[in-house]
């Protein structure tokens, strides 16, 4: 076994990305308090996606503890050929929706805002999503999660009914 030097930083194993940082207020007798919310999505572009957030004094280290909490929620989304995603599905978080349907290669990721950063860290690079109802970004985060989370490939359905892919697949 290899001798690790504490000293250097280690390789990141996930890419970062900052959602949205909020400045949450609390009124106290005293006057106004401030504090940050910061949400974070972190992913290694190769099916492995988590969602986190984080409250604190300071930005950076709401955002800090929004990474940890992040990679702690890490999920594997299933991908079909390394593009895109098995079947349709809808996400519900609050009162935001997400519909995310499979796309043809080289269609590219069609889907904005926080919905467009989780699909692009989890790897996936043909989809088309629409955000329905609410337009909250942690919400819209949610729901995506949520949606991407309820893919099941067909090696897993195939698996719990006791056939094989390609009596699946016809």
């Amino acid at each position: 076994m290899e001798k690790r030097n504490f000293k250097e930083p280690r390789e990141k194993e996930y890419e970062e990305l900052v959602i949205s940082v909020n400045r949450v207020t609390k009124v106290t007798k005293g006057g106004r308090h401030f504090r940050f919310a910061a949400t974070v999505v972190v992913g290694n572009r190769k099916g492995k996606v988590g969602l986190g957030t984080g409250k604190a004094n300071e930005v950076q280290d709401a955002v800090k503890k929004a990474i940890q909490s992040a990679t702690k929620n890490v999920v594997r989304i299933p991908l079909v050929e390394d593009r895109t995603i098995p079947h349709e599905a809808i996400g519900e978080a609050g009162a935001a929706k997400v519909l995310i349907k499979p796309a043809k290669a080289g269609t590219g990721i069609v889907a904005g805002g926080s919905t467009r950063a989780i699909l692009e860290l989890a790897g996936i690079k043909d989809i088309v999503s629409k955000s329905l109802g609410s337009s909250t970004k942690i919400n819209v985060a949610r729901a995506t999660l949520e949606a991407l989370t309820s893919q099941k490939s067909a090696e897993h359905i195939a698996a719990l009914r006791g056939k094989t892919v390609e009596e699946l697949l016809g």
